[in-house]
């Protein structure tokens, strides 16, 4: 049976990969994919902290993906739990972790400045989409941490997760979908992700690697949207679910 995998070989993996020192990441992942972890989902996240370094920032979803009509009600900040794996919710507990106040989108960050970056999820400003309902702010506006992260010049990594996981798919959808309000008010465009995500592994620039047995990928979040956009404003009609 192989040994469990340490912090510092996590450490050296994540350097491998691209992370690095002061960066912005936005973390998706599953934890049972990186195999067995001496110390379990504090070493993962310590080993991510260490590599950002003190003037890095760790972000990671804090989703309330239960049922759409139990989103709302089940909401609270400080101790309704997130479901999108145990990674995340490990992170949301942790003591110092701040929060976004959103009922369903929420963001869960660490490191420099970040109470200020999830701050202002409340805001009504910016891009609409069919999860805002008040009185919380728009998902995706433009005091969302999602935003900000990608205005900031955020990363992210993909632990051991297919492009289903990719919430920056949704923001593509939002702008697009924000672009076409005006002119044309037509549906959302639900846009199969994985499809998408296969387009942006044949043409993007990404760092792939395994982090522990985990199968990841890194890449800056605005390269991703940037070349996303691109690509469903060509040919929108081959993406739809």
């Amino acid at each position: 049976m192989p040994s469990p995998h340490t912090r510092q070989k996590l450490v050296q993996d994540l350097g491998n990969l691209g992370v690095g020192s002061g960066d912005m990441l936005f973390v998706h992942s599953s934890f049972k994919s990186l195999g067995s972890v001496e110390g379990g989902a504090e070493t993962v996240i310590g080993a991510l902290e260490e590599v950002l370094g003190p003037y890095g920032l760790l972000l990671m979803p804090s989703f309330n993906m239960v049922e759409p009509e139990r989103r709302a009600p089940t909401w609270n900040i400080s101790t309704r739990s997130t479901n999108v794996g145990w990674l995340t919710e490990f992170f949301r507990r942790m003591p110092g972790t701040s929060r976004s106040d959103h009922y369903s989108h929420s963001v869960a960050a660490r490191g420099k400045e970040a109470a200020a970056l999830v701050a202002d999820h409340l805001s009504r400003e910016g891009y609409a989409s069919p999860w805002d309902l008040e009185p919380w702010g728009h998902t995706y506006g433009l005091h969302s941490p999602m935003y900000r992260a990608w205005q900031a010049g955020a990363k992210v990594l993909m632990l051991g997760v297919d492009y289903e996981s990719s919430t920056y798919i949704h923001f593509v959808e939002v702008i697009h979908w924000n672009r076409h309000l005006e002119c044309d008010p037509a549906a959302y465009p639900s846009i199969d992700r994985v499809a998408l995500g296969a387009y942006w592994e044949r043409a993007g620039c990404l760092q792939r690697g395994d982090v522990g047995d985990a199968e990841s990928r890194v890449f800056p979040v605005q390269d991703f949207v940037s070349l996303l956009l691109k690509e469903v404003e060509r040919d929108l009609e081959s993406y739809l679910i």
